[in-house]
C-alpha cells in the first residue's frame, strides 16, 4: 500500500516539471521557426531586388518582399530593419539584403516569456541577366 501512495506522490511532483520542459521545447521550436522566417525574408528580399529593373527599384522591391514574407510567416517585429545593398547592381554584379527583426519572446511562444530577441539574416543574390533592361 505504501508503494502505491509513493508512486502517486512521485507523479504529482514530476508532472509540473515535465510540463515545464515541454513548454520550453515548444518555445525553442517557435524561436527556431522565427529565425527561419527571418532567413527566408532575407533570401526573398535579395531575390526580389535581383530581378528589379534599377537600383532604386531593387531597394523598394527588397523591402516589400521582406515585409511580405515576415507577415505571411506570422512574425511580428517590434523593430524591423531591411537593408538592400544595390551598389553592384549591374549585369554580373550582385545585390545583398540584410533583415534585422526584434521580436518579443512573448509573441514568439504565445507564453508569458519576458524579453526580446534580435534576429538577423543576410543573403546575396546575383543580378538576373534576363530581368529586362540593363541597369547602370
Amino acid at each position: 500500500m505504501t508503494e502505491r501512495g509513493s508512486a502517486t506522490l512521485e507523479l504529482v511532483l514530476v508532472t509540473p516539471v515535465l510540463l515545464l520542459m515541454l513548454l520550453f521545447v515548444v518555445f525553442l521550436g517557435r524561436l527556431g521557426e522565427a529565425r527561419n522566417d527571418v532567413d527566408r525574408a532575407a533570401r526573398d528580399a535579395a531575390r526580389a531586388a535581383s530581378i528589379a529593373r534599377s537600383a532604386d527599384d531593387a531597394d523598394v522591391a527588397g523591402r516589400n518582399a521582406a515585409r511580405s514574407t515576415l507577415e505571411s510567416g506570422g512574425v511580428s517585429c517590434r523593430r524591423l530593419d531591411v537593408t538592400v545593398d544595390a551598389s553592384k547592381f549591374s549585369v554580373g554584379g550582385d545585390v545583398s539584403a540584410t533583415v534585422t527583426c526584434t521580436v518579443d519572446l512573448a509573441d514568439v511562444a504565445a507564453l508569458k516569456v519576458p524579453g526580446s530577441e534580435t534576429l538577423t539574416a543576410s543573403f546575396t543574390e546575383p543580378v538576373d541577366v534576363y530581368r529586362g533592361t540593363v541597369g547602370p
